[in-house]
């Protein structure tokens, strides 16, 4: 009853049609006659869905549905061949709760009720968890995370491709703590490799493929501090161009890549836009210098970009912006190419070496979006990143393509109330708080849309929440939402996807696809397959029983060592005091 009193009963409206649903006349199910006033109440299920939903009333529709998909799990094959490609897709700050709410925003752009969508990400056979933290923080950035799922170790907060022994922002500890991403590893192997980004290609996640940085933050030399620089620290922009020999680059970041004064080339009267190099080097005319007898296209334009001859290129480098490029909902069309179209781009081009590819895909502005507080922005991002998945699996074989798609973070977006099927994912919750007051489906933890004014949330019943420019309310206030500590789903399909389930710390990631596609330390899938388990009647297994007996024999040497170390230490106990005794103890309770 609470909740037909929001709706209108307790404000003493008298709506025919809420009166015609109302239990309090009595009605324990839905007859022919209150029937028709459903779509009145409930929009989304005006006709085609209203049928929909009460073929959902009947039993054997969930168990038909069961049925089906129970036989489609039991069909499954696991794909052991060597992948000859692989592409991550990486929703920055895609957390569970942005998936769900994505999907539900997806089917909704489509007419229909949304929860009952199937995303691309949907179709992906093999599902894991991975675990977040950073080496000091328990909820991560994404320089730690990405310097994780792309190079295999955890690192600090704000650090690039370093080990946990660097500190952030301090040069001189990055130096000899470098570790080597997987878009090494693949160029290695001899495969082509690619970076797709809504971002600046020098944000943390795409930094974390190519560069060593102690900050995230060193974009250009002139975004260093003196020391980083006397100590010989390069800017990320500068180990684009140096580091790794990168087939595909495609974002924003234009200003990071020429000198201080030079003029953008489409915004010239937008001093911000301008180039920041202080070293007074043009590393766009670098790179293309250091092409020479390549065809490489450098682009900044859509119509450009649209020009490109995939067949015909080696190299493409395409930087839409000074910055990060402009939110999906924001893009024009005749100017700025869609996630879709540069991924299908990249592609492409790379799929042309015959020994394959890797290609790192982000949707880097689902976490901008909700830094923001923005919810319409974020999950529109997450949608046209979707569609760039499809696009994807269109463009490669399953057979021999390994797709991934993860997170690398969360945020603290809540989606609460008690919403009728169908309402729109930015509405707001039927149910009404104890202050008699709105609220919408979607909210967050933290973040710039906090208001309390005369210690009441505001009234947001004459307010649009489906405006893209509705900031969320939030429960703390900060300038910035924050990231959340959640684990992030890991999608698989592919060869070896089935590596992915289960729940994994995010480094092993990147392992996981380096072995798959033979990249990297772990060679053992191309010479012949995985190592099978341990049994008597196999040499293999006599070989991991071996190294396992060596294993536990050099770990109780070194308990033995302790214990002999201990042992010393007590031999210089002449008097029974605390402290001997305590250590006494120690040397008892060491295991063996």
């Amino acid at each position: 009853h609470d909740l037909w009193g929001v709706l209108g009963w307790r404000r003493g409206q008298r709506d025919p049609h809420l009166e015609a649903l109302s239990p309090r006349r009595g009605r324990r199910s839905f007859d022919s006659r209150t029937r028709r006033h459903l779509p009145h109440v409930f929009p989304a299920l005006s006709s085609p869905f209203l049928s929909a939903y009460f073929e959902e009333e009947n039993p054997e529709f969930w168990r038909s549905k069961a049925k089906q998909t129970l036989q489609s799990v039991l069909d499954r094959k696991l794909n052991t061949n060597v992948a000859k490609n692989v592409i991550l897709f990486l929703g920055d700050g895609m957390g569970i709760t942005t998936y769900t709410a994505a999907r539900i925003l997806k089917g909704q752009l489509q007419h229909q009720t949304g929860e009952e969508t199937v995303m691309t990400m949907d179709t992906f056979p093999h599902v894991g968890l991975a675990k977040t933290y950073s080496v000091d923080f328990q909820i991560p950035d994404s320089a730690a995370t990405a310097t994780a799922y792309l190079c295999g170790v955890k690192t600090n907060l704000n650090t690039i491709g370093v080990s946990a022994a660097t500190r952030n922002g301090v040069c001189r500890t990055q130096k000899g703590n470098e570790v080597t991403s997987i878009l090494k590893w693949a160029k290695d192997a001899g495969k082509s490799v690619g970076i797709v980004t809504t971002t600046r290609v020098q944000h943390a996640t795409p930094a974390a493929a190519y560069a060593h940085s102690a900050s995230r933050k060193w974009y250009s030399d002139a975004d260093m501090p003196d020391a980083a620089q006397r100590d010989n620290c390069t800017d990320i922009a500068s180990q684009l161009i140096k580091n790794i020999d990168i087939d595909v680059i495609i974002g924003g970041g234009r200003k990071y890549m020429t000198p201080r004064g030079t003029k953008d080339p489409e915004y010239s009267w937008d001093l911000s836009s301008w180039g920041t190099r202080r070293d007074g080097r043009n590393l766009i005319q670098e790179w293309q210098s250091m092409k020479t007898g390549k065809v490489a296209h450098y682009v900044w334009n859509k119509s450009d970009f649209d020009a490109v001859d995939p067949e015909a290129t080696d190299y493409l480098m395409a930087l839409f912006e000074p910055g990060d490029l402009r939110y999906e909902v924001e893009r024009d069309p005749s100017t700025d190419p869609s996630i879709v179209e540069t991924t299908e781009k990249a592609i492409r081009i790379l799929q042309k070496n015959p020994r394959g590819f890797f290609l790192l895909v982000e949707g880097g502005r689902i976490d901008q979006a909700h830094h923001a507080g923005r919810a319409y922005m974020a999950l529109h991002e997450a949608v046209a990143f979707d569609n760039a998945i499809a696009k994807g699996l269109e463009l490669t074989k399953e057979n021999e393509t390994l797709t991934i798609v993860t997170a690398d973070h969360s945020h603290p977006l809540t989606f609460n109330g008690f919403p009728f099927r169908g309402q729109s994912i930015l509405g707001k919750s039927p149910l009404w708080g104890t202050d008699f007051l709105p609220y919408t489906t979607l909210m967050y933890g933290n973040g710039p849309g906090h208001k309390i004014i005369n210690g009441k949330r505001p009234d947001i019943r004459n307010v649009d929440t489906k405006d893209k420019n509705y900031v969320q309310l939030s429960a703390a206030p900060v300038d910035s939402t924050t990231h959340s500590g959640e684990d992030v789903a890991v999608l698989a399909r592919g060869p070896m996807a089935h590596l992915f389930s289960g729940v994994q710390e995010q480094n092993y990631i990147a392992h996981a696809m380096g072995y798959a596609a033979c990249m990297g330390a772990d060679l053992r899938h191309c010479n012949g397959g995985p190592i099978p388990p341990a049994n008597p009647s196999n040499k293999s297994g006599a070989v991991q029983t071996s190294s396992a007996l060596l294993s536990s024999l050099l770990s109780l040497l070194l308990a033995l060592t302790v214990i002999i170390d201990e042992s010393l230490k007590l031999g210089m106990c002449y008097e029974i005091t605390a402290e001997c005794a305590q250590q006494q103890e120690m040397v008892l309770k060491i295991p063996i």
